[in-house]
């Protein structure tokens, strides 16, 4: 998608900091570049662009930065008369090595070059459009949500590894460790010696009040709490585990929460999306996926002209590379990799959902495809179809697909035809 041709008054570079900025601003009337520096802090930001503000009455100024997130892209969603053109670090750096074969780098010659880079090639650049705020606002939460399972996965991963070193018959009768359940088990016996000192009555009351009340998979816990042994009995051992299963309990019980209001604001914020619809359509993309898919679209139908340039957004698509007769192709490992994650998750999640992925799936297996290759494959195909029904705003409909894909009639559904 071209940008629309904007004339602005000036155009500003921002090698950005931790705690402070280098910053180039040349004017568009013929005018000598202007270097500043500016603190990290909201004051020094307000007033500076306050004077720009002043200084152009108001007219559009550009503004080029590396940082697609953070302090300063947070700052500059609030100033109407700034747009905001993203560059990507590495395309910036291929421009400052054509220019300085030396190397050479510094926080203001980067800022100049941003200038440069963003005025030279700005009809081959996109100008970033902010998303209404409940759009990002959902991204954000998405993402975070994503951060804060990973961190649990971590725990739970590590605890496991505790557990199996001084009470591996926990891991059998705790439950699942990212649950609720688990985490009071293990707060109230961190040990064996000390789950077999509590009655009968009390374990079997405990799993009441936690939902479990199967009676032949009570009593045979019981019964294999009162015949185990215990792994080790030194109390070097033992004294360490179980602080160090306190503490990762304490941070189990505050993740588990904080999934849990995630997911509360998350269904809050989707059930007023107006592609709700269009994205629970899809065969296996539940209330975790389904969010995850809209918001890394996004609600701009513009923002894409093509299936193919959502796949390469995403890094599913492969990159192929060619030198003299050599040729070869790879998976992107630059790109955005929350929106890869989401493909690809998704895709994997379809299998038990929709046939017609499952067989693809394992036509892709059998010609040699590793695991994760053949999902980026079902994911490539998927995008595809994700595209479409977001660009012409209709849910996912399977029959309808199906006689598509029986007229078409691949090479990879007659495989699997013949396979069954």
């Amino acid at each position: 998608m071209q940008n629309e041709k904007v004339q602005y008054a000036a155009w500003i570079g921002i090698d950005w900091g931790s705690d402070q900025h280098a910053v180039c601003l040349q004017p568009a009337e013929p005018a000598p570049m202007h270097h500043y520096t500016l603190e990290q802090t909201p004051e020094a930001l307000h007033d500076w662009f306050a004077r720009v503000r002043e200084r152009f009455a108001g007219r559009p100024v550009a503004v080029a930065i590396e940082q697609s997130k953070g302090a300063v892209i947070n700052f500059l969603l609030g100033l109407d008369f700034v747009h905001i053109f993203r560059i990507h670090p590495k395309s910036l750096k291929n421009y400052r090595d054509a220019l300085h074969p030396s190397g050479a780098k510094d926080d203001p010659t980067d800022a100049q070059l941003l200038v440069s880079f963003a005025r030279c090639h700005q009809d081959r650049i996109q100008r970033w459009v902010p998303e209404p705020p409940q759009q990002r606002l959902l991204l954000r939460l998405v993402e975070l949500r994503r951060k804060t399972v990973n961190k649990r996965v971590r725990l739970t991963n590590e605890l496991t590894q505790l557990l199996k070193e001084h009470f591996p018959q926990a891991l059998a009768w705790a439950g699942p460790l990212h649950k609720v359940m688990a985490c009071d088990f293990l707060s109230r016996w961190p040990t064996l010696q000390k789950l077999q000192r509590s009655k009968p009555p009390v374990v079997r009351k405990f799993y009441h009040e936690h939902g479990s009340r199967n009676r032949a998979l009570l009593q045979e816990r019981l019964e294999q709490m009162r015949a185990a042994s215990p792994l080790t009995t030194d109390p070097a051992v033992i004294a360490s585990s179980v602080l160090a299963v306190r503490s990762i309990v304490g941070q189990l019980r505050s993740l588990i929460a904080t999934i849990e209001e995630l997911d509360h604001a998350i269904e809050e914020i989707w059930r007023r999306q107006p592609d709700a619809e269009i994205f629970t359509s899809f065969p296996g993309a539940g209330p975790a996926l389904a969010p995850r898919l809209q918001a890394v679209m996004g609600s701009d139908r513009n923002r894409f002209d093509s299936s193919q340039q959502v796949a390469e957004y995403s890094g599913i698509a492969p990159v192929t590379e060619r030198s003299g007769h050599k040729q070869w192709v790879h998976r992107r490992l630059a790109c955005a990799h929350f929106v890869k994650q989401s493909f690809h998750e998704y895709a994997a999640q379809s299998l038990g959902h929709c046939p017609w992925a499952y067989a693809y799936y394992r036509y892709k297996r059998a010609a040699g495809m590793r695991h994760h290759a053949a999902v980026r494959a079902l994911a490539y195909k998927w995008i595809r179809i994700i595209f479409r029904c977001w660009k012409d705003r209709v849910p996912y409909d399977e029959r309808k697909y199906l006689e598509a894909l029986n007229r078409r009639a691949p090479a990879w559904l007659k495989a699997s035809a013949a396979a069954a």
